[in-house]
């Protein structure tokens, strides 16, 4: 650990395990109403029950609830956005003045708003430095110039952003299209969305968020908490038929990977993925998800008639799934094929770039750091592609963590994954292979925009960079490292294409 902060000493936290299990119903996230293409939703200081048997929890939320409401659009149709400011002047989460963007000379609690997923201009895209304070507002364009996917929309405010989405600050946004209609896919109350989150509560029931054992730098490495919720709910049921249920699920945590099987060993199918369908359904036993990553799901629960079937998250439950005797409607089925994925030729990427993931933890007034590419945040922009072209990245974790690594505006595929000797590649600054590229999961062969960069591997992904010029973000999705300068900004220029060769990290 060396001089890395340690958390300080927990007050009593609720244990879950002491709550009875499976005593209220899943909410679902109720959808935003719009007038002619516009909404407003406002971020509010609100009260929410998380369980029967635990008081009412504070969090900050869009609207009335945690998740926020569910914007759904369709492919090619615009909407604008108006996300109002109402929360109150002062933080109640443990705010770090060390960190980049959140120095003590700005406002405690500020806000912007970043659809994730979405192709939107730069001005729209919520960049971490356009933060606004309680009282103020601001609109954002959204063209949903985009296939049919499960997105979702969150604070992005440089420096607290893990803060304010601990606090509640995110909702579900679901785009649709007509070849997705086309295929018959479960529908309306059998299409249920699952935000799924960990936290940690109090015994009154309000939210914990560790700190370290330095006052004036409370910032910690990453957090897990022991109470997993979904849709805002503790160990919640959902009574379901006994036919084919579409889930659409959100891993928004801060840091967990979650690992979710059906307790009774059942299979499932996920059909998509972070943007879109997949070509085929993949069946699965059980799904690993990491922060901010989205899993279009089917279950079928035909085979579980009358039962009662538990989703697990490794040996800890999640939520519990009543299932009827009877079937109400028509059950329908699997779809054989879903869509047609275009595979990008190598050979079309116009330049390829290595990046490292780094982490420093021997500097005792910054217990640790996790960089991108060895920059800060404020470090001139290194990653300028040209519009209209395609690269590929190579995403060298020299760190012994997973991080799942987002791209703003893009969508891109995974290329594969090869393990390397780090320790050589810190003594010499070059990659030595220690075994085969292996291809990505069949789950994770769609279109993405969050990648799991796995410890000791070079991970590739081809992005094509189209739609709009200007600047964006890429970073971390594991909260506590984005907020601790593991994000840094790119462009993407207008102008001729270079031809393809590699960046060094350095």
């Amino acid at each position: 650990m060396g001089d890395r902060p340690r958390p300080r000493m927990a007050p009593k936290l609720l244990d879950p395990e002491t709550l009875a299990p499976f005593v209220d119903a899943l909410p679902i996230p109720p959808l935003a109403r719009s007038s002619g293409g516009r909404y407003r939703l406002a971020m509010r200081d609100i009260e929410q029950k998380v369980h029967r048997d635990v008081p009412p929890t504070r969090f900050w939320a869009f609207g009335q609830s945690v998740p926020g409401p569910t914007i759904e659009a369709r492919s090619g149709e615009a909407v604008t956005v108006e996300w109002a400011n109402e929360l109150p002047a002062r933080h109640f989460l443990p705010i770090d003045h060390n960190l980049m963007g959140a120095e003590a000379d700005k406002p405690e609690v500020r806000a912007i708003v970043h659809l994730h997923g979405g192709r939107v201009p730069p001005a729209s895209d919520g960049y971490p430095e356009n933060w606004y304070a309680p009282g103020r507002s601001q609109s954002a364009d959204y063209p949903n110039r985009q296939e049919a996917a499960l997105l979702w929309y969150h604070d992005h405010a440089m420096g607290i952003t893990r803060l304010n989405n601990y606090a509640g600050l995110f909702g579900l946004y679901v785009v649709r299209d007509a070849a997705e209609d086309a295929l018959g896919l479960p529908r309306g109350e059998f299409e249920i969305p699952l935000a799924i989150f960990d936290r940690f509560l109090e015994p009154d029931g309000q939210l914990y968020y560790p700190a370290s054992q330095w006052a004036k730098a409370p910032w910690v490495p990453e957090f897990f908490g022991n109470s997993i919720l979904v849709n805002g709910k503790l160990l919640p049921y959902l009574e379901v038929e006994a036919r084919l249920y579409r889930f659409r699920l959100l891993n928004a945590s801060n840091a967990r990977f979650f690992r979710l099987s059906l307790a009774n060993g059942q299979s499932f199918w996920q059909i998509g993925t972070d943007q879109g369908l997949l070509a085929a359904p993949v069946e699965l036993k059980r799904l690993a998800i990491a922060p901010g990553e989205r899993a279009d799901l089917l279950i079928d629960f035909g085979p579980a008639q009358g039962a009662q079937v538990v989703l697990r998250n490794e040996v800890y439950d999640v939520m519990q799934f009543r299932v009827g005797k009877t079937v109400q409607s028509e059950r329908g089925g699997v779809p054989a094929t879903l869509a047609a994925i275009e595979r990008p030729p190598e050979a079309s990427a116009a330049r390829a770039r290595e990046m490292t993931l780094e982490e420093y933890d021997d500097v005792l007034a910054e217990p640790m750091t996790h960089l991108l590419n060895g920059k800060r945040w404020r470090d001139p922009v290194t990653e300028n592609p040209v519009v209209n072209t395609t690269e590929i990245w190579s995403l060298i974790n020299l760190t012994d963590d997973a991080h799942p690594i987002h791209l703003h505006l893009v969508r891109f595929q995974i290329l594969d994954r090869r393990p390397f000797d780090v320790t050589e590649y810190l003594l010499s600054k070059k990659i030595r292979y220690v075994g085969e590229a292996f291809p990505p999961e069949p789950n994770e062969a769609g279109w993405k925009d969050t990648v799991k960069a796995t410890p000791g591997a070079v991970t590739r992904i081809i992005v094509k960079f189209e739609h709009y010029t200007g600047r964006y973000v890429w970073h971390c999705h594991i909260l506590e490292h984005e907020d601790n300068e593991m994000m840094r900004p790119y462009d993407v220029l207008p102008g001729t294409p270079q031809s393809a060769k590699p960046e060094s990290a350095g």
